[in-house]
């Protein structure tokens, strides 16, 4: 029996199984069934499952608990990547409760001021000038002290959380921009915000990003926008739309993670970007990988011959600094010059490190 719960959840009930190994044929026929391209409106569309499966009476012996168990292995699933199946254990009820305590409490962190930006210094390597700040989100818990990114934005993509807390973000950004302006720090050139997937696909991110740098009284070139490799390929189409109207309106763009995703170079070349952002995952790579060092400098070369920024992130050694230098990398970030700051650290960083002082 096949049934929609509602939105894009659906059930799946079988009859007469006790094993794994009999479900797993039907998992793995879902997956593929699901994972073949979607001809729409005449664009490809692709999509994956995430299939948590429970047993009846092993793991639960009414409806409510048996749905309960799958849906917190479909969660674990979610966790580890997306596109593959996973039987409940046990374990998962302390992780599905901590995630629900998790989702509570995030609805009001906003209202309670839990949230709050820290900056990351990007480094002109030809200069060694502080030109550029990434804004990241935390959040400070009360009871469980400060939660990492990685912990709680699936959380807010997944619940729409995610669209309030990016206009707080990009909004609190900005006015750090504009004090740091006022303070004297004019070298620092751009404020680089992440802007997630659910934010792109809303038609109202060209005029928010007006509202706010009309507000802030911010220049819209001293904004970059940096929107992941796989949030851009969910609709490119769109995409190009919404890009398009914020790349008139002044405001740089950036792919960040560049080279994990799954991007088209022909759509690559229709986005109206600025910037790619080398992902850290290479950049660690360059001094024991050889295929990682390769993907660096084509990169950056591709960057380049597209008449766009590089920037690297992630960079922790002299080595990659110097790499990526001879490489003729144009910006990078990483723990080799500063982890992200709080605002007084931050200024005080960059003051620090500019000769224009």
């Amino acid at each position: 029996m096949l049934a929609r719960l509602g939105g894009d959840e659906f059930v799946v009930v079988v009859h007469d199984v006790n094993l794994e190994q009999e479900v797993e044929p039907l998992a793995k026929t879902i997956a593929h069934a699901l994972s073949q391209p979607y001809k729409v409106s005449g664009y490809e569309l692709h999509t994956s499952p995430s299939m948590g499966i429970s047993f009846y009476p092993a793991n639960g012996e009414n409806a409510d608990t048996l749905m309960r168990n799958a849906d917190a292995a479909m969660y674990h699933v979610k966790s580890q990547g997306r596109n593959n199946y996973q039987f409940f254990t046990s374990e998962m009820n302390h992780v599905a409760i901590e995630r629900l305590e998790l989702e509570n409490s995030l609805h009001s962190a906003l209202e309670r001021n839990e949230m709050f930006l820290n900056y990351q210094p990007q480094i002109d390597i030809k200069t060694g000038n502080v030109v550029g700040m990434e804004a990241l989100m935390r959040w400070m818990h009360p009871t469980r002290g400060l939660v990492m990114p990685d912990q709680f934005i699936p959380i807010a993509e997944e619940t729409g959380l995610i669209l309030p807390l990016g206009e707080w973000a990009l909004r609190t950004a900005c006015q750090q921009f504009r004090s740091w302006q006022k303070a004297g720090l004019t070298h620092i050139k751009l404020m680089a915000v992440n802007i997630s997937v659910l934010q792109l696909q809303r038609g109202d991110l060209p005029a928010l990003v007006a509202s706010v740098l009309s507000e802030t009284r911010m220049s819209a070139e001293n904004l970059e926008l940096e929107i992941t490799e796989s949030a851009a390929m969910k609709n490119p189409q769109q995409t190009i739309e919404v890009l398009n109207t914020l790349s008139k309106m002044g405001v740089r763009l950036a792919i960040d993670d560049f080279g994990t995703g799954h991007s088209s170079l022909n759509y690559l070349k229709l986005f109206p970007i600025h910037c790619l952002k080398l992902d850290g995952s290479f950049v660690r790579g360059i001094e024991s990988d050889s295929n990682d060092a390769a993907i660096c400098d084509a990169s950056i070369t591709l960057a380049h011959n597209l008449g766009l920024d590089v920037v690297a992130e992630g960079v922790e050694t002299a080595r990659q600094y110097e790499y990526l230098k001879e490489h003729k990398c144009g910006k990078i970030q990483g723990y080799f010059f500063s982890k992200a700051l709080s605002p007084d650290d931050a200024g005080a960083f960059a003051t620090l490190h500019s000769f224009a002082r």
